[in-house]
């Protein structure tokens, strides 16, 4: 693969034989170490070693994934179609792709914060390139279910209840009835309903609720837990319902409580339970001053003390992090309610290096340098004095993604021994998230998990990137089924339920999280409560969300389902068998679309992939809504564009298309790119000079050269033109 080579004039300070690109220098050595209490000098020399050491082994593990695709290849070149599942099940084990999978060890993780050990509830993922966002995902913790459905159109417009620029008393109105008949499903009165409330009241520890003169209590009276405000006027009744709280906020004065019978003004939901703040697929950072910013980023959320000014119209203001919420308990004392969602961090892979710091002129592995500087940053947060603190249990979460297979996760495991080592932490102070997203963690998850078992704290499914590693590591099999059939195809099933049973089978319920995917489409927030509720139902206790909204919205899913019940049964009733399943590889029968069907799909992929591309590669935006062909919003990452990119890519490879249909594509889409971006006074336009435009080149080269592209990764193309971009213009 090429991709240009650029003159580095960063500046750089030597220190310990590294050669320390400026900014990340002076962050680590004049405001990280100083806080923590470690020395320059023994850090560095330190980290110097940790390079020296884990550098090779590195190169290895990947030096091992070239080898085995290319057995793949080899293999899908002399057996095309569908292979035949005893003789590929075979030549994987042959070939060490399929490992033994040890079924009966359980993992073992230890002083796991109650949020991935007990809790069932969304979680956020943004980029940490965006501190305002990772301040509103860390504030995401409790949100206001009245404005989660005011704002959406889980809300319908219909009879006069279109939001308008003012409040609308009728769409106000659904906005109560649903937020009572959710209410009346989560935690029902005994023998009343919440809509028909007159009042809410608390005395000595028990709870009632005035209903046409009579007083009620609830069906289930555990469920509530406390109050705010004074015993006479309390100001929000505490309830905890599948070990999420709900709050009924009481205001007689407020515009909305005023109105309302019992004076309700809102009720507010437990949501985003933990929060993804990701260096990774939604990132863009690919030099020592992008690190640099984002590992200050970090910094301050586990400090604590990080703030965005903010302007909404003639008003500005600063974002901080949230306090925790108090109440009084029903037993009278003071109970304290962790004010933020719980905090991890998604480093990078195993696969990219980082000019932020060179040994001897050659790049150090980025997930190296994640490692060791995302922890240092995430020691404030284990502090006690910290009113923001994140971890109550003396741990740090890191999510680890892009791994394939057991040795590298062991590997991962080394990184962080390695690195507690170095900051003086006690071993498995560092719980790791094991993504599953490519296939020969698939296979081997059994093997993966116990790669992890001192360190686990999730296993997820669902991820796009699952997809494009699908396609990539079968690229010669044949043509693959169009995109949208991939997720319907039978490995996709058969991989989302090997994960949930093997999270089950290894002991990860009453531990760590197993979680699902994200929703994407960002405006569509009723398809969201709709068709979400199925991952709770599916024996997920998480999954991912786009936003503060959606997550406020997809905490109700939690109070339909009982996860923990859900596991249970799906225990009872034994792992399903999926290998043969997940190892049906989802070729065409032939090349049998028509040629308006392959137009379709080749304009959708290149407008997709444009799309995102453009906004990465020349304005530094990892992740985004990015319109498709018909106008709606999608939110976009890497794991997106690897889909597309690398469906193109086989397409091409088999002739389903010719090189001059998808450039054909490409030229179009970029105008139809250009006029959606019309808006946005920093935008280039592509179709001006298709040559000049350095986003347009980098999408042509994430498909024309996707098989020689590393597992069908994304990462060295994007890097490589966002660098060029940058010095073209001087940034």
């Amino acid at each position: 693969m090429t991709t240009p080579q650029f003159e580095d004039r960063t500046q750089r300070v030597e220190v310990a034989g590294l050669q320390v690109a400026q900014p990340l220098h002076d962050f680590v050595t004049n405001e990280l170490l100083p806080e923590i209490g470690i020395g320059a000098d023994e850090f560095w020399e330190k980290a110097a070693a940790y390079f020296a050491e884990l550098t090779p082994k590195n190169k290895a593990l990947l030096a091992r994934r070239d080898e085995l695709q290319r057995q793949l290849d080899d293999y899908y070149r002399a057996n095309p179609g569908q292979p035949d599942p005893a003789e590929h099940e075979k030549f994987l084990r042959e070939i060490g792709y399929l490992v033994d999978q040890p079924r009966e060890a359980k993992i073992r993780t230890e002083n796991v914060d109650s949020e991935f050990a007990e809790v069932a509830g969304p979680q956020l993922v943004v980029p940490i390139t965006n501190a305002r966002f990772a301040i509103n995902a860390a504030n995401a913790r409790f949100g206001s279910l009245y404005d989660a459905l005011y704002g959406t159109d889980v809300i319908s417009e219909e009879g006069g209840a279109e939001p308008g620029k003012g409040y609308n008393p009728v769409r106000g109105d659904k906005v109560i009835a649903w937020a009572r008949d959710f209410l009346d499903k989560a935690v029902p009165l005994d023998g009343a309903s919440h809509k028909d409330v007159e009042k809410y009241s608390v005395a000595g520890g028990t709870f009632t609720a005035t209903v046409n003169g009579e007083e009620r209590g609830l069906a289930q009276p555990e469920v509530y837990v406390g109050y705010q405000g004074s015993e006479d006027a309390p100001e929000g009744i505490v309830l905890r319902h599948n070990g999420l709280h709900i709050i009924i906020q009481i205001d007689a004065g407020h515009p909305v409580g005023k109105t309302d019978k019992a004076h309700v003004k809102d009720v507010v939901l437990e949501a985003a339970v933990s929060s993804i703040m990701d260096f990774e697929d939604s990132a863009a950072a690919v030099d020592g001053a992008d690190k640099a910013a984002a590992y200050a980023t970090w910094f301050g959320l586990n400090k604590g003390d990080i703030s965005e000014t903010v302007s909404k119209g003639d008003k500005t203001f600063e974002r901080k992090q949230s306090d925790d919420l108090t109440y009084t308990a029903v037993d009278g004392g003071e109970q304290r309610l962790h004010g933020r969602a719980m905090m991890l961090c998604r480093n990078v892979g195993h696969l990219m290096t980082t000019p932020a710091i060179l040994v001897d002129g050659e790049e150090v592995p980025e997930g190296l340098l994640d490692g060791l500087i995302t922890v240092a940053a995430a020691i404030p947060g284990l502090r006690e004095d910290n009113p923001h603190r994140n971890s109550r249990t003396g741990s740090m979460y890191i999510v680890k993604p892009k791994q394939h297979g057991p040795e590298e996760v062991a590997f991962t495991n080394e990184i962080f021994d390695r690195v507690e080592e170095i900051l003086g932490l006690p071993k498995h102070t560092v719980k790791v998230g094991v993504m599953d997203e490519e296939r020969r963690t698939t296979v081997n998850l059994d093997a993966c998990i116990v790669e992890a078992a001192d360190r686990l704290v999730f296993i997820n499914t669902g991820f796009l990137d699952r997809t494009g590693d699908e396609i990539h590591t079968s690229m010669y099999a044949g043509p693959f089924v169009r995109k949208a059939d991939l997720q319907t195809a039978p490995w996709k099933q058969a991989y989302e339920n090997n994960n949930v049973d093997a999270g089950i089978e290894h002991g990860l319920p009453g531990r760590a999280q197993i979680g699902k995917g994200m929703w994407a489409e960002t405006e569509h927030m009723a398809a969201m409560i709709d068709k979400k509720l199925g991952q709770p139902k599916e024996g997920a206790n998480t999954a991912w969300v786009p936003s503060p909204t959606g997550a406020t919205l997809h905490a109700t899913h939690y109070h339909q389902v009982d996860v923990k019940a859900v596991q249970e049964e799906l225990r009872a009733n034994g792992r399903r068998d999926s290998l043969a399943d997940i190892l049906t590889v989802p070729v065409a029968e032939g090349d049998n679309w028509s040629e308006e069907e392959k137009r379709e799909e080749v304009d959708n992929n290149c407008q997709s992939i444009l799309g995102y591309v453009i906004r990465w590669v020349e304005q530094g935006v990892g992740c985004s809504k990015v319109p498709d062909i018909h106008n709606v919003d999608l939110m976009e990452d890497r794991a997106t564009l690897r889909i597309s990119s690398q469906l193109l890519a086989n397409w091409l490879v088999h002739g389903v298309v010719s090189e001059e249909q998808v450039l054909e594509s490409l030229e179009r889409m970029a105008k139809v790119v250009d006029k959606q971006n019309a808006g946005d006074v920093n935008y280039l336009d592509m179709a001006k000079d298709y040559g000049q435009s350095i986003g347009f080149q980098a999408a042509k080269a994430l498909i024309f050269e996707g098989t020689k592209s590393p597992a069908g990764y994304t990462e060295p193309i994007l890097h490589a033109k966002r660098r060029e971009f940058k010095q073209v213009h001087g940034l």
